[in-house]
């Protein structure tokens, strides 16, 4: 034991000492019987009443019948429990000899394992006839032999056994012999000749007797076999031998023409009767092949080779004749000497191929092993390898079970293959390995796993519809069915998000496609989920986060928010003469709806009344002058700014500016050409008369207009009246802002306003003074003639009716404004 413990694991050793306890508490084996050679099929019993099972429970446990020779030599009607024959029994080819003859079987459940044993006992019928090995027999007897002596006759053979096996030999009837049936210590029937009378050759030389073999059986067989006697001159001594019985033991693993002994007679008598030769007597069939005999030496070879596990001893008579006839019997036992020449054998009787994963403990195999040799050859240690999520079981004497140690992952191991070792503890040792695969089928217990857990996906907008914005994948570790992934848009962490209508998803391989053309100044970047779901049956399923950018392209011109260009009258800005060089003029304010460097805005003076008296900063659009003004420059200045992006093409836009040149705010406003050239000419007196008629009519006539108008504007919200119209200062609000510098202008100045009659006549010093914000009425008719008129601030933030002003002018002394506003300079405000 303690050489087995060094070399075997203790696995192993503990494996070998539970099967050893697990055989030793088996029950008494259930017990049938059946006649040989009974048809196949026929009924043998009820197992599941036998077997103390439920009706059904055989089939439900999937039972089983498994013989101990490998033959399946029995069939089990698991609907109905019965045990029935599956091919007809032959007893002598099953047993041979041996008596009694059981046929060993197991039966065995696989859900749970359990198991029966059983034993059949093949009885036997009288279906062979005693056979003899000659069908004559020759016998030299002296004539001087006396009555009473005894001549050994071959024997016949009968297959059957029991009452139905050889039971007597009887002779004709005749004067001189009558036979005798003599019981061997084998348990064979050898038929003695006895002499009754004295012989005299010369009175009958030669005799012819019938020798008949009879069996038990009803109705009896016989088998008959001729006895020649030949009666010879007188030899006084037969041969004898030396030693009788010979006993040896031989290896049965021994080679052809081994010499197993020499067999030795003596003979007194000399001459030719004292000259002895060797024979085999009686000899079996088995016995002529397996053994030769030298007639000279005595020599006994083997002529074939010997098997333990089918013949462990042979009986073998010997017969030592001499020259004159006599004879002398010898008995020579053989024992076949067992060696561990046979390697264990393993037979699969159930077995599982396939297994799903996070299976419960599940029986994978069930099996026997069998050694044919015996004692310690026979001993046998059944292992597996320990690296494997599997133990060995053993439950009914030679059986073992496979079964699972723990749940199964396929996804780490699709496939085993279990080696099953079956080793002896014979000199040398004897192993058998027998491999079994087993697959682990695939349950859907992994989810689909995203190859990121967020996908950023950028795509340019006034893309094309239908175009691929990029894709989305994940993978699953199961198979089958359960690793094929669809893919699927979510609801949108915003419900206000279209998603829908702007993007779709290929549930096949996960390629994300933009529906509509996407415009990245209405739209700059939307997010979602996107699911991943396998086919298995409960479907598992992940998600990921996919954010699309809008990318910007250059699909905007830039925009000019101020000078309006779309004004009725355009917008005039008033430089005095005598600006500084640097003298900021207006400020160009544009935007663009693009982004980054498309949305980077540059300003150029594109043209010019008087190239090189303005200038505009490329960065902010300040218009300044860029020299001193002189009184050769045109008073009317016209200027184009270009405002361009940064794009690629890169986009513009212009605008027009108006520039008065004056020099101081009191000149009147745009005085018309035509006054200039009348007062150049001399004035000529009938003309000066009629002008003067015209003109103290017409005057009239717009007073009387101008003092209807000033009273219901006086009544409908304190408008001015004729010359001067009070306002109180407390009616505006007083939280106006100035935003001086953040548009337009870098500087602020403010004035107030009055209201007059007149058209085109200037205010007499000193101005009016009214508050320095005002409400103006019918807004849209008083700013189509005040086109330098610029907001710096309303309440609205719009020119809207009923608004409140604050104004911003360059210079003003004392001019006539068109309408019914006047503005004088009052004090300026930095």
């Amino acid at each position: 034991m303690e050489t087995l413990e060094r070399i075997q694991p203790n696995r192993q050793v503990t494996t070998f000492i539970l099967m050893v306890i697990l055989s030793q508490a088996n029950p008494a084996p259930i017990r049938y019987s059946v006649l040989e050679e009974t048809e196949s099929g026929s009924f043998i019993a009820h197992l599941t009443k036998d077997l103390g099972l439920e009706i059904g429970e055989l089939k439900a446990r999937s039972a089983r019948v498994v013989c101990d020779d490998d033959k399946q030599r029995l069939l089990l009607d698991r609907q109905t429990g019965d045990l029935l024959l599956r091919e007809k029994l032959d007893r002598e080819d099953i047993c041979g000899s041996d008596e009694p003859c059981v046929l060993h079987f197991q039966v065995f459940l696989e859900t749970p394992v359990q198991f029966f044993e059983g034993e059949l006992l093949i009885q036997d019928i009288n279906d062979h006839s005693p056979v003899f090995p000659n069908r004559e027999m020759l016998l030299k007897i002296p004539e001087n032999s006396q009555p009473g002596t005894v001549f050994p006759l071959k024997l016949a053979q009968d297959l059957d056994v029991g009452s139905n096996g050889l039971q007597k030999y009887t002779i004709n009837a005749n004067s001189h012999f009558h036979v005798l049936t003599r019981n061997h210590s084998d348990g064979k029937k050898y038929p003695d000749l006895v002499q009754d009378k004295v012989l005299d050759r010369e009175e009958q030389s030669e005799f012819s007797l019938t020798l008949m073999a009879l069996d038990g059986g009803s109705p009896p067989r016989s088998g008959t076999s001729m006895v020649r006697i030949l009666i010879m001159d007188v030899n006084d001594n037969a041969p004898e031998f030396v030693h009788t019985p010979y006993e040896v033991q031989v290896l049965e693993n021994s080679p052809l023409d081994s010499l197993i002994l020499t067999v030795l007679a003596r003979d007194v008598d000399a001459g030719n009767f004292g000259t002895v030769s060797y024979s085999l007597f009686q000899a079996s069939e088995e016995i002529k092949q397996t053994f030769s005999i030298n007639e000279v030496t005595g020599e006994i070879r083997l002529t074939k080779k010997l098997d333990f596990e089918q013949i462990k001893s042979y009986h073998v008579e010997t017969e030592a004749t001499d020259g004159g006839g006599l004879s002398g019997k010898g008995t020579v036992v053989i024992e076949v000497v067992d060696v561990n020449d046979n390697a264990p054998e393993l037979t699969i009787s159930s077995l599982i191929s396939s297994i799903p994963e996070n299976a419960p403990e599940t029986v994978v195999s069930i099996f026997r092993i069998r050694d044919r040799d015996s004692g310690d050859n026979g001993k046998m240690i059944c292992s597996i390898p320990d690296n494997l999520p599997f133990i060995l079981k053993p439950t009914f004497k030679n059986f073992y079970t496979l079964v699972t140690d723990s749940p199964l992952d396929r996804e780490s191991q699709a496939e085993y293959i279990i080696t099953i070792t079956v080793t002896d503890m014979g000199t040398p040792r004897l192993k058998t390995e027998h491999n079994i695969t087993m697959l682990v089928s695939d349950v859907n217990d992994n989810a689909p796993a995203f190859t990121q857990t967020s996908y950023t996906l950028w795509v340019r907008e006034n893309n094309s519809p239908a175009l691929h914005i990029g894709s989305v994948s994940a993978t699953d570790t199961d198979a089958g069915a359960n690793a094929q992934v669809t893919y699927s848009l979510l609801p949108p962490p915003d419900p206000l998000v279209p998603l829908a209508s702007l993007v779709s998803i290929n549930p096949d391989n996960g390629h994300l496609f933009a529906l509509t053309s996407l415009d990245y100044e209405a739209l700059r970047a939307f997010e979602f989920h996107v699911g991943a779901t396998d086919r298995g049956s409960p479907a598992l399923s992940s998600q990921a986060l996919v954010r699309v950018l809008v990318a910007d392209t250059n699909d905007n011109a830039p925009f000019v928010l101020y000078p309006l260009q779309n004004a009725s009258a355009p917008c005039t800005e008033l430089v005095p003469r005598a600006a500084e060089p640097g003298y900021l003029v207006t400020k160009v304010v544009a935007v663009d709806g693009d982004a980054g460097q498309n949305a980077w805005l540059s300003y150029q003076l594109l043209k010019a009344t008087e190239p090189g008296l303005f200038g505009v900063w490329a960065h902010n659009g300040e218009v300044r002058t860029a020299r001193l003004l002189s009184e050769r420059d045109a008073p009317k200045q016209r200027l184009v700014v270009l405002v361009k992006d940064n794009g690629e093409p890169p986009l513009s836009a212009s605008v027009t500016l108006h520039v008065l040149l004056v020099d101081g705010f009191s000149q009147p406003y745009l005085p018309a050409p035509e006054a200039e050239a009348a007062a150049a000419a001399p004035a000529d007196p009938l003309t000066v008369y009629l002008v003067v008629a015209l003109a103290s009519v017409s005057s009239l006539f717009l007073f009387s207009v101008l003092v209807f108008v000033a009273v219901r504007l006086c009544r409908r919200g304190g408008a001015a009246s004729a010359g001067r119209c009070p306002v109180a200062e407390g009616h505006f609000p007083g939280h106006l802002v100035d935003v001086s510098g953040t548009g337009t202008l870098s500087k602020s100045y403010q004035y107030e306003v009055c209201l007059t009659g007149d058209h085109r006549t200037a205010l007499p010093s000193p101005p009016c003074k009214l508050p320095k914000s005002v409400v103006i009425r019918n807004l849209p008719a008083v700013t189509e003639e005040l086109p330098s008129l610029s907001m710096v601030s309303s309440e609205s933030g719009s020119f809207q009716p009923e608004s409140v002003f604050q104004f911003d002018w360059t210079s003003l002394d004392h001019m006539p404004i068109p309408g019914s506003i006047i503005v004088t300079s009052t004090r300026g405000i930095p």
